[in-house]
């Protein structure tokens, strides 16, 4: 007995003719036809009654039909397990996230999984998160780690909450302490400060900006238009200071001063999005599962 032969068994038990179930299990009818009787004889017993334009079931043919279905079942559920399996051996994690969680939040996060999952090919791409939420509508992306909340909802996402992480503000050691001098940061103190800005589309631009704006005043750029790591050379050359995430000011070292925001100061909540209609692959759940733990 062969599953392909159960397969066109069930095919002729649902449709009840042989030709439309040749059709629709992508055979020839003859060959379909031949099948099938080879099973009879296997079986040593007629599975249907032929009688032109009418095909029933036989008593042998009716418990032959859970059966089958359970094993065909059984058959396609052995071997999606196995594609995850080997899912996890090879294959690639498409996952997008905004330049300053490449530097943050992920190095750690990756290496781990790299460890484990040598096999597997790790794409990230970067980018602000209204590109992200794009990419992942459009399938380019598995994953993506995106800011919250997004300037326009979007029901097509299911997202987790992974960090809400403080923002501080940097600057250089070798110029005065911004605001007032003291050991923390008022918004209000960043009028009298030249910030260096992040470029247009970027989340923290749009935060930054948005406080300043809720106190009162519009903030004045020394260099705008920069990534991460530009922004962070700008101010370790004393060009101005800049707003960004506690996690990215503690791993970006020496050559930085790192005040406090007062309270309730500013935050950030970051966010593991994927498409709710399209489950994602099994290395890319595994890789949510890490960063969920981390």
């Amino acid at each position: 007995m062969q599953l392909q032969q159960l397969q066109y068994f069930v095919a002729v038990a649902e449709t009840r003719h042989f030709t439309h179930a040749a059709e629709l299990v992508h055979v020839a009818q003859p060959s379909l036809s031949q099948q099938i009787k080879a099973l009879e004889r296997e079986l040593g017993a007629d599975l249907f009654l032929r009688a032109r334009g009418n095909i029933t079931l036989t008593d042998a043919g009716e418990a032959l039909l859970p059966l089958a279905r359970r094993i065909l079942a059984d058959a396609d559920t052995a071997r999606q397990e196995v594609q995850e399996l080997v899912q996890l051996r090879r294959g690639r994690v498409r996952l997008g996230a905004t330049p300053s969680l490449c530097t943050g939040l992920l190095p750690d996060v990756l290496r781990a999984f790299h460890d484990r999952y040598p096999g597997i090919r790790l794409m990230i791409e970067e980018g602000g998160s209204h590109d992200l939420v794009r990419e992942l509508a459009r399938g380019a992306l598995d994953l993506a780690l995106i800011v919250l909340p997004l300037p326009t909802p979007s029901p097509a996402l299911t997202t987790r909450e992974v960090l809400r992480e403080d923002l501080v503000v940097v600057s250089s050691p070798e110029a005065p302490a911004p605001g007032r001098g003291g050991r923390i940061v008022h918004i209000a103190d960043l009028e009298r400060e030249r910030l260096v800005m992040f470029r247009h589309g970027y989340d923290l631009r749009e935060l930054t900006v948005a406080a300043c704006r809720s106190a009162g005043f519009e903030p004045e750029f020394a260099v705008e238009g920069g990534e991460m790591d530009a922004v962070l050379g700008f101010v370790r050359a004393g060009l101005g200071v800049a707003v960004v995430p506690r996690m990215v000011a503690t791993r970006a070292g020496l050559g930085l001063r790192v005040t406090p925001l007062a309270r309730p100061g500013l935050d950030r909540v970051i966010a593991l999005a994927h498409r709710s209609d399209v489950a994602p692959p099994r290395a890319a759940r595994e890789l949510q599962r890490m960063l969920l733990e981390r």
